[in-house]
């Protein structure tokens, strides 16, 4: 079985193709009562959207969220929520010339031996498109989350080739398409983009998330590890090659005697841990982060084969992203989000009862 589905008590499945009539989701386990209207998808799903700028795909798709079940005069039943979004910009002729090739770097030729067959219209299921549904249902998630325990979800470019921020702050994000934590660095990132998508080529990226005043105590010991949960949800993320949880392989050069975060009442010294401990929260800013590999399609040729066998040279023609990163921070944060909430039903159906446990010790200690 095809796993299209994931979490336990919220579990979320979605479907269709990047070039099919249309893509959605189903959102299954979600609380009744909370208020949710279409109007509240557009921030994220227009944040996560390409044709936005220059260098992002010049796709251009509506993006209207239609609400088919799961809510009632405007407030979740607890039935399953299906959202769904009609592609509206889609342009299969693009890929006429590669439907019987196999794109190095692509899915192409892994879903060909998985299936014996596939769509290569915009990769079918393997394209980005997927994860404007994951988006959708991070919005449900942010949102219960936020008014049910106040946490917030954030995410942000780290990293982009080889440039990295030259000075951080969180509010300067949204102000800019790269969601680059420094304002005064985004012209250098616009230079270095036009340069790249000038010459054909592509590069990678990473995107940080942190979810804060996540209370102490989500997660499971072994097999369900809030820290395990997040990498294979953000691993899931097309185009995703490594995660990390707070300093992640930094880790490895560290001395214990500095990876430790020493704790007194005052609260946790430092936060090398990124939050997690044992697989379960500490209270603690949660901190994880996702590399994104360089877009394999590309006009540049490149040797590869085709269906039948035949070595041939492979050109990619249409609308594709210089870098996947660029866009990939609501993702990662809806991903994020939806575990958490996932994580926060599982601790509420098994340790409700427990309460608060003293002592309770700080998140962060005070300057």
């Amino acid at each position: 079985m095809s796993n299209n589905t994931f979490g336990r008590l919220l579990r979320v499945t979605t479907f269709g193709e990047s070039h099919g009539p249309a893509i959605g989701c189903v959102v299954d386990g979600c609380p009744p009562g909370l208020a949710l209207a279409p109007e509240e998808f557009r921030h994220d799903l227009d944040r996560r959207a390409t044709g936005k700028s220059r260098h992002t795909s010049a796709r251009r798709e509506a993006d209207e969220i239609e609400i088919l079940s799961g809510v009632y005069e405007g407030r979740t039943t607890g039935t399953p929520i299906a959202l769904l979004i009609r592609n509206t910009d889609a342009r299969s002729k693009d890929y006429n010339s590669i439907a019987e090739q196999f794109r190095p770097g692509h899915a192409d030729y892994s879903y060909w031996q998985k299936y014996g067959l596939r769509d290569p219209r915009g990769g079918g299921r393997s394209s980005a498109r997927e994860t404007t549904m994951r988006v959708a249902a991070g919005v449900i998630a942010k949102k219960w989350l936020a008014l049910r325990f106040g946490v917030s979800v954030r995410g942000y470019m780290s990293q982009i080739g080889e440039l990295t921020p030259e000075g951080f702050d969180l509010d300067a994000v949204e102000g800019n398409p790269f969601f680059w934590p420094h304002a005064a660095q985004v012209p250098a990132l616009e230079a270095y983009m036009d340069a790249l998508r000038k010459s054909g080529d592509s590069v990678g990226a990473r995107v940080d998330v942190i979810a804060d005043h996540v209370p102490p105590g989500w997660g499971e010991p072994i097999y369900g590890k809030l820290d395990g949960e997040l990498a294979a949800a953000l691993m899931s993320i097309n185009a995703v090659k490594g995660v990390e949880i707070g300093d992640g392989y930094a880790s490895v050069a560290q001395k214990g005697s500095e990876h430790r975060d020493r704790m007194s009442l005052a609260g946790f010294a430092s936060n090398h841990a990124g939050g997690i401990l044992g697989g379960i929260s500490t209270g603690q800013r949660l901190h994880c982060s996702a590399a994104f590999k360089p877009t394999s399609s590309l006009r540049l040729p490149v040797r590869g084969v085709d269906v039948h066998g035949n070595e041939i040279d492979v050109v990619t023609t249409g609308r594709h992203d210089p870098c996947v990163g660029i866009r990939a921070t609501p993702i990662c944060e809806a991903m994020v989000a939806l575990v958490l909430m996932d994580q926060a039903l599982r601790h509420r159906a098994q340790c409700g009862d427990v309460g608060e446990v003293t002592p309770r010790i700080p998140g962060q200690a005070d300057a």
